[in-house]
Formats: structure tokens, C-alpha cells, sequence
């Protein structure tokens, strides 16, 4: 299954003093890239948070941002008076050094990390296990969102997979008569010069340029690079590096097949063929 690799997650969930609200956000990325937006008091749960992301994800840039809201019909504000007064002396030092430094401000010593808590701890076990529980619900409907997203994706690459298939088909028609076509642009420019040439050393240009002019290798690993996109698109994920690499070697062959073409038919095939494969690179960027 295709997954896409940009997604959006909001869970919720009330607990005893407490709302918490994860939000998660995946982008396109080379690698698997996780930030965290946590309270300093749970720092500690980062590493297990991102061993979870490398067991269910290989690749993108996520963003995870838990927002923690206190419930003040459930919370007691409390003023952690020894940390004031460690607070109120440490001012106290800096002002003998620098007596120019007025007064702090009362709301600056309340800002102060700790100064002011609550009778509910985020070193609770109860809080930790609920936020954890809840970035895994969050996780989980990410990764429902980026498979709805690889289906269209996939969809939208296969369709013109189906277009090239059918361009590299016209143009094996125009060119299955190269040789003839060839020799009769030659012939005409001859015949408008009043040339006469030897019939063989007329046969043995016809074939050089013919040569110059073939491009069924082209359209034969063109046809062979399209099957086996679609054969990654229906085997087992990541797709997006292997996909990736597929578009290259596509869009080669077919600046070789321009570079060949002689015939005005097949050049205009050859920019309609970059057109589609330069589509399917700007998908592919997103495919995890």
C-alpha cells in the first residue's frame, strides 16, 4: 500500500484536572525527521514518543505539538514559597553587584518555572500514561491519513503510467517504417539537387542514418520502467526512493528519444512524454 507522506492528526482527552491535545503534522521529507513540542516536565517521554514513530513510519517530517490545559474548576493554584526565596535572594546578590538594577517585577518572580504550580503534578504516572495513550491514538489517524492519501496518489500516478504506455504504443507506430521514411526525405533531397548517386552508396546512408533514427531500445526500456512502477506500486511500502529513481531513468530515455527523433511526430511525443514524467516526479515527492 501507497502511503502519502503529508498528513494532519488532532486528538483529545479530558482527565482528572487536565485537557490534553495532541496535534501531529507529517510533510514530505528524504528521512524520517520527528519534532517535539513538549512541557520541560515531560521531556522524558520524547525517546519512547520517537522509537514509536520509527516502528510505524520510515520517512517524512512530522511535527508533534502536545498542548496541556488545566482545568481550574479541578486545580488549586499553589505558591511554591522555598523556590520564591531562593529566587529573592539570588536578586538580592545581583543587586549588591549592580545596584543600578531596580526592583523585580512581582509578575516576572511568578513566571519563574516552579514559582507556581498546582495540587496536579505532570509527573503524575496517570498523566503520563494518558498523554502517551493519546499520541498513539493521534499516530494511528495519521497513518490512516496518509494511506487515504497514497491511494489517490497512487491512482494519480498509475493513470499516467497508462499515458505513457499509450504514447510509447503511437509512437511505435510512426516509427515502425523509419527506414522507408528515411530513404524517401533523402531521395526528395536529391531529387532537388539533380544528383545523381550510386544505388548501394545511397543504401548505405539510408542504413546509417536508419540506425542513428532507431529508437526501440528507447521505447522498449520505456515500457520496461513503466511496468515496474507499477510493480512497486502494488508490492509492500517504502515506495517513495525506488519511485523516485524510476522517474529519472524515464525521463533519460525520453530526452534520448528527442534527441533521436527525426520524424516531428515523434519529437512532439517525446516533450508530451517529459510533460507526464516531470507529473509523476512532483507526485512521487510526496509518496513515503
Amino acid at each position: 500500500m501507497v502511503n502519502s507522506m503529508t498528513a494532519f492528526a488532532r486528538s483529545q482527552a479530558h482527565i482528572p484536572g487536565f485537557v490534553l491535545t495532541w496535534e501531529i503534522r507529517s510533510v514530505n521529507h528524504r528521512f524520517l525527521e520527528p519534532q517535539f513540542r513538549l512541557p520541560e516536565q515531560l521531556r522524558s517521554i520524547e525517546y519512547p514518543l520517537r522509537e514509536t514513530l520509527h516502528k510505524h513510519l520510515s520517512r517524512g517530517k512530522l511535527d508533534s505539538s502536545l498542548r496541556i490545559d488545566r482545568q481550574a474548576e479541578q486545580s488549586k493554584i499553589e505558591l511554591n514559597r522555598p523556590l520564591l526565596l531562593q529566587v529573592l535572594a539570588m536578586v538580592e546578590q545581583v543587586r549588591r553587584d549592580a545596584p543600578e538594577i531596580g526592583s523585580p517585577n512581582p509578575m516576572d518572580l511568578l513566571r519563574w518555572p516552579g514559582v507556581i504550580g498546582d495540587d496536579a503534578r505532570f509527573e503524575d504516572k496517570a498523566l503520563t500514561t494518558a498523554v502517551t495513550d493519546l499520541f498513539e491514538e493521534a499516530l494511528t489517524e495519521l497513518i490512516a491519513h496518509r494511506q487515504r492519501e497514497g491511494e489517490r496518489l497512487a491512482a494519480t500516478i498509475t493513470s499516467r503510467l497508462d499515458e505513457i504506455d499509450r504514447l510509447v504504443g503511437e509512437v511505435k507506430v510512426y516509427t515502425t517504417s523509419i527506414g522507408h521514411q528515411v530513404q524517401a526525405k533523402l531521395q526528395a533531397r536529391l531529387d532537388n539537387l539533380e544528383v545523381q548517386v550510386d544505388a548501394d552508396r545511397l543504401e548505405q546512408e539510408v542504413a546509417l542514418l536508419a540506425q542513428r533514427a532507431d529508437v526501440a531500445e528507447e521505447l522498449d526500456r520505456l515500457a520496461i520502467h513503466v511496468e515496474e512502477a507499477r510493480t512497486i506500486l502494488r508490492a509492500p511500502g517504502p515506495h517513495g526512493r525506488r519511485l523516485d529513481f524510476l522517474t529519472q531513468e524515464l525521463n533519460r530515455e525520453a530526452n534520448t528519444l528527442g534527441a533521436k527523433a527525426t520524424l516531428v511526430e515523434t519529437s512532439q511525443k517525446s516533450v508530451d512524454l517529459k510533460v507526464i514524467i516531470e507529473q509523476i516526479r512532483e507526485q512521487v515527492q510526496n509518496v513515503e
